[in-house]
Parts: structure tokens; sequence; C-alpha cells
């Protein structure tokens, strides 16, 4: 099978993180077993970094015509160096690969790029925090979400500052080539996996991973790894320094949901995917830290699960 290529957008004043970590991504994947075809594309014959530094090998943009099977990654850049009035060289191009149907993504400050051309009209996205209230102001008809690593919309990803476009491009490899793959890259890159890398897209793990909050992650993995024991609130605020009353308060700010209703959904999904594999009920109940196996099934029943492990 041919590798899914991937499109670089570079501007003036590009962020070096923003454009490196996911290439990086995306040339470990290669390294790993899974290639991309990587392309370098600006509608500048020079386009130079924000550290001053320039870039060769990079191809006109029109040059490059984009097809549903491609990636195109927009690379953050210095909104000071962001030429509106250069729309005409750039817009038509970004514009034409959404109609193609591929998938495009913006890191960091790039999301104003893809506002620029329509791409977020009506749409949830996020950016740098730092900038997030002015996207948000120049672009009211969006819904700019804070507090995430990335945002997907249907074929359009935005993802926060500088680092996260790689946990972005780590999830588009997972996407491609499974959980399992993404973590081996992850690995490889020697990078914190700030989401599970062996749980199923919309497990609840990652449902409450998308935030930016390392404490919380460090009480998240404790979870995780400590499922059949019990778990206090008091050794959860322990583990990272703070009281009580202030995990508590953190966790449900950067979760949206409390602790207690974390562990136990977290526990249920746990004894779901054990039951489906066959083991007993007994021994389920014990490795996800209920009390016994009629706590597990009375709340098994409450949400309408099967003794299996189905729906």
């Amino acid at each position: 099978m041919k590798p899914t290529r991937v499109i670089f957008l570079l501007f003036d004043g590009v962020h070096l993180l923003d454009l490196a970590g996911p290439v990086t991504v995306f040339y470990e994947s290669g390294c790993c077993g899974k290639p991309y075809e990587l392309h370098y594309v600006s509608p500048y014959s020079h386009p130079g970094a924000s550290a001053g530094i320039g870039f060769a090998a990079i191809a006109p943009l029109h040059s490059v015509t984009i097809t549903g099977d491609d990636i195109v990654v927009v690379a953050g850049m210095d909104l000071s160096r962001f030429q509106r009035a250069d729309d005409a060289l750039w817009i038509p191009w970004l514009q034409a690969a959404a109609d193609a149907g591929a998938v495009i993504c913006s890191v960091c400050t790039a999301a104003f790029a893809l506002a620029a051309a329509g791409l977020l009209q009506g749409r949830s996205c996020t950016t740098h925090w730092a900038y997030t209230h002015t996207l948000q102001q120049q672009f009211p008809e969006l819904t700019v979400l804070e507090n995430k690593l990335f945002v997907k919309s249907d074929r359009i990803y935005t993802s926060a500052g500088i680092a996260t476009g790689i946990d972005l491009a780590l999830f588009l490899v997972e996407e491609q080539h499974g959980a399992e793959f993404a973590y081996t890259v992850a690995k490889d890159m020697v990078v914190y996996i700030r989401r599970n890398g062996t749980e199923s897209q919309h497990s609840v793990y990652l449902q409450n991973r998308q935030h930016v909050s390392h404490t919380i992650h460090q009480v998240q993995d404790y979870i995780a790894c400590h499922l059949h024991q019990k778990i206090t609130i008091e050794a959860l605020a322990a583990l990272v320094y703070v009281s009580p009353r202030n995990i508590t308060r953190l966790f449900k700010k950067a979760t949206g949901s409390s602790i207690g209703q974390y562990i136990q959904q977290l526990r249920l999904e746990k004894a779901q995917q054990l039951l489906r594999a066959g083991h007993k009920m007994e021994s389920v109940a014990r490795e996800c830290g209920f009390k016994g196996s009629n706590q597990l099934l009375h709340l098994l029943k409450k949400e309408s699960i099967s003794p299996s492990g189905g729906q």
C-alpha cells in the first residue's frame, strides 16, 4: 500500500517545534515500519522560522495538488508576521484541500489560518492558551475551547500550543495504525504519553485525558494502575503535593468529572473488557476493585451492561 502523504504548510515566521514535532512523529512512524511520504510547501519562496532559521527544499504551494487521502498540517507561526494581505496566495489552496476531503490540521497559532480560510466555521477548535480569547474575538462564529490538547471536528483537527502538535500527530497515527503502534512510536521518541496507548479511542480514559494539566495526568495514571486497590482522595492529593480539597477541585476542572465518578467509570470499563475476554465475574470484581461480584452485577445492571460485557 502506498504511504499516506503528509503535506506541511509553512508560513513565514513558522515556529520550529510546531513544525518539527509532527514531522518527527511521522518520520519515526516510518522508522517503526509504517512510513509516511512527507512534503513541505509554502506560499513564499523563502519562508523563515520565527527563530531566524531559513529552510531549503520547500516546494511552491501550488506545485502540490491535494487529494482526499492526504493529511495537511499547517504549522503555527509568529502572528506578527502573518500577512493577511497575502490571503489569496494560500486560502484557495487550503480550501481546495478541504473540499478534496483531506485531513486538515493546525498546530498552535495556525488555527488562525484555518479560521481565515473558513474551515472552522461553526466548529469547535482550540489554539495556544495565550491566543484562545483572541481567536474567539476575531472569529465569533467559532467555538474556541480552552484546556484541550487538540480538538477533532470531522476531518479538521486543531491543536494547542507547541508540543501538542506531537500529541495530535500521534493521534493521527493511532487512527490509521492502531493504539499499540502509536504507543511504539511515542516510546521510540521518548515522549510523555498524555493519552493511554492501549485503550480504544473512545474509552473513558481517553475522553478524560484531553486536557493540559500535568498534575491531573499524574493522578489519572495512578488511578489507572491501581484500580484493584482502594483509592482515596487523600492518597491522590499526597501524590501530587496538594490538599484533598484542591485535588478535588482541580480534577473536576480539568476533566469535567468527579474523582469518584472517574474511578467508577474506569472500573466498569475495565470490567467490560475482562468479561468480554471470558474472565469469571468474581475475579473481574476483584481485579477492578469492587467489593464483590454482587456490587459489580448491580452496577452493570444500572448501566444496562450485560454480564458478558456487552451493552
